[in-house]
């Protein structure tokens, strides 16, 4: 943390063990403390972090689920209050007989909220869970305002754009990128970062799992379409850059008074944009 106002994040690229609740957990714990110590105020992890992602069935989803107010929010909850910080989590979540990919937003005073994932592809755990029956929503969590997405969700500039529009200064998107997403990781958080004038924090993961090579390349993206920090293609990382919700939130650009000025927010045409809800 620089300043008050400012606000230091980090993204916590890591190895995650297929089914292996506890150990994940541990993992999780042990990566929260050191984000804290490097003087993080909100630590993301990636998707699936607590259980991994390449499963082959619903019944394998089902057996690792647990709902967010379960052990690892408990755990994760403890080391926020100890440390003051928030964090967001990766699960598989169970809400009765139902299974979402989900990321937990905990903080000092436990679970904050919970996204589910809205866009599922056909690839690994997503062909089995529900879909997301939340809206996006954005959390004021001490003068940072939080969006979440999940990986796929990215590749919709709508989702980003909704976030923005409830005031978002920061998008976190815990994912799970392989090879196949390399393209994303290199272009469309900038872009979405750029075309709605936030921060965008994509968290992912490596190692190898059910097939699946995961990348890393996690990233912090300035509002101007920039890379503020970005974690190397494979191997663990703590990743850490600075937020500042002023420059988020001033969506006016003027280059030259009355000659040159731009604002993709609030010079929208939504009367011309009614196929985007068919």
């Amino acid at each position: 943390m620089t300043d008050a106002l400012t606000w230091t994040v980090a993204g916590v690229q890591m190895d995650v063990r297929l089914g292996d609740l506890a150990g994940n957990r541990a993992a999780i714990v042990e990566r929260l403390h050191r984000a804290a110590d490097a003087g993080a105020r909100l630590v993301v992890f990636p998707e699936c972090a607590v259980t991994g992602y390449g499963f082959a069935s619903r019944k394998a989803c089902e057996e690792v689920a647990e709902p967010v107010s379960g052990p690892t929010a408990t755990a994760v909850a403890k080391v926020c209050a100890d440390r003051g910080v928030f964090a967001v989590v990766g699960m598989i979540e169970k809400d009765g007989n139902r299974i979402y990919n989900a990321a937990a937003l905990i903080g000092p005073g436990g679970p904050v909220a919970t996204y589910r994932k809205a866009h599922l592809p056909c690839i690994g755990a997503d062909r089995f869970v529900d879909p997301g029956d939340r809206p996006f929503a954005v959390h004021d969590i001490g003068g940072l305002r939080l969006g979440l997405g999940i990986c796929f969700d990215a590749s919709f500039p709508e989702a980003a754009r909704i976030l923005t529009l409830q005031g978002a200064d920061l998008i976190a998107l815990p994912t799970n990128w392989a090879e196949p997403g390399r393209r994303i990781a290199d272009l469309v958080c900038r872009v979405r970062a750029f075309e709605n004038n936030v921060y965008f924090l994509a968290v992912n993961r490596v190692g190898d799992e059910a097939g699946f090579h995961f990348i890393g390349m996690s990233s912090l993206c300035s509002p101007s379409g920039e890379f503020l920090a970005r974690a190397e293609h494979d191997g663990d990382a703590i990743m850490t850059g600075t937020v500042d919700p002023l420059v988020a939130r001033q969506k006016k650009s003027v280059v030259c008074v009355g000659e040159y000025e731009i604002d993709r927010i609030n010079w929208r045409r939504p009367d011309l944009y009614g196929r985007l809800v068919e």
